[in-house]
């Protein structure tokens, strides 16, 4: 059985599909078998970075130093095969490329570039991307953690929250109000005075780190000061990278969670015949493929514009907001379809609902995006004031 009735495969070329091809075979190979192990035990499976790194999809969507530099379409599809495996990996790739390496590439120094990048892309270093605070998640701008000079050097106190890989990270892109506004900062996090403790315990992103991080007095040179960095402009071209991750990535676990369904119900016999022969069965998989192709349609389409040098703001947030919706309702509706059996971890749709709520929360809640699109449409700001 297949879930792409519209062939929405036949709108890719040979070179994307040879990608799809890669990445789903990485995570048929190093990700399906343990992944259950993996959510059920809280653990993310470090040694599955070296895998990653090598396939080329840590910074895949940058070029140079040591970067892939594959296409916005085929990061796309590699992040839909790698949620299909499971969220928190996906995520991991997310919080590496999208948002650490991007800031480093994006907000650097060539000196920072060079530094950093190369490790990164080989999965020798990993990074952390410090913007949301215990007390500013949808709105940065209240942040409090500050950095001020000190001679040479900054002094950064504050708190952050919700920090991916934080406790594992080797350099943490720190986000801070200074007295010239919004700052970037590259942290050590051997620095004194930095600490990342993971939050647990979680029913979600099992899989994965999120961290709470002190700031307590944190002294680091000039020098890791990103110096295109300037406002929050900085930090959001960041999180729309990782947004436009999201709008394909979250489309793999409603796929997966589709297909284990479709398996399901078709050995699954009920009343003398196959789950699949009902009829109120097959309304509930018809409502499910078409969200699920509707939504694979607009992330083609937003990713071929980001290609072309075309894709707004506004469009990221319609793709996440899309995605991240028909997703978990996929996802809901396959847990139900598998009765009882789907709240065991034999079957992936229950995970990935737990995971997706976390999905449709971080890089910008549904309210979000809902007033990003209605800025757009409008011309009036009503999240400001």
């Amino acid at each position: 059985m297949t879930s792409d009735l519209l062939d929405i495969a036949s709108l890719l070329s040979d070179e994307e599909r040879a990608v799809q091809s890669r990445v789903r075979a990485l995570v048929d190979r190093d990700i399906r078998p343990h992944i259950a192990d993996w959510f059920e035990r809280a653990v993310f499976p470090r040694e599955l970075v070296p895998a990653l790194a090598a396939e080329g999809l840590l910074g895949m969507h940058l070029t140079g130093y040591g970067c892939a530099g594959r296409s916005a379409v085929e990061y796309g599809i590699a992040m839909q095969e790698l949620e299909a495996g499971d969220s928190g990996i996906r995520t991991f790739v997310s919080v590496q490329g999208s948002l650490a390496m991007s800031a480093i590439a994006k907000h650097g120094s060539d000196e920072q570039r060079a530094a950093w990048l190369p490790r990164m892309a080989a999965g020798e270093a990993i990074g952390c991307f410090a913007l949301t605070e215990p007390d500013a998640g949808s709105d940065p701008g209240a942040m409090r953690a500050t950095a001020r000079r000190d001679g040479g050097d900054w002094i950064i106190d504050g708190a952050k929250r919700w920090i991916g890989l934080a406790s594992i990270a080797d350099v943490a892109v720190v986000w801070a109000q200074t007295d010239e506004g919004v700052r970037g900062f590259l942290v050590d996090t051997s620095s004194p005075g930095f600490t990342a403790t993971p939050i647990a315990p979680k029913l979600s992103m099992r899989a994965s780190i999120q961290c709470d991080i002190a700031l307590d007095g944190v002294r680091v040179p000039e020098s890791t000061r990103l110096p295109d960095a300037r406002g929050l402009r900085a930090p959001f071209e960041c999180l729309n990278e990782a947004r436009f991750g999201i709008a394909w990535g979250a489309l793999g676990a409603a796929r997966d969670a589709l297909e284990t369904t479709l398996a399901y119900v078709g050995d699954r016999e009920v009343f003398g015949r196959p789950l699949a022969g009902m009829q109120l069965t097959q309304a509930r998989l018809a409502e499910m493929v078409l969200a699920l192709q509707q939504a694979q349609l607009l992330a083609l389409h937003l990713g071929r514009r980001k290609d072309a040098g075309l894709l707004r703001p506004h469009e990221i947030s319609m793709g996440k907001l899309a995605s991240c919706r028909a997703a978990i309702e996929i996802c809901r509706e396959a847990r139900a379809l598998l009765g009882g059996n789907g709240i065991t971890l034999d079957l992936s749709p229950m995970r990935h609902a737990a995971n997706l709520e976390s999905v449709r929360t971080y890089e910008g809640t549904d309210e979000v995006h809902m007033l990003v699109i209605g800025q757009a449409l409008t011309g009036l700001a009503a999240f400001r004031g």
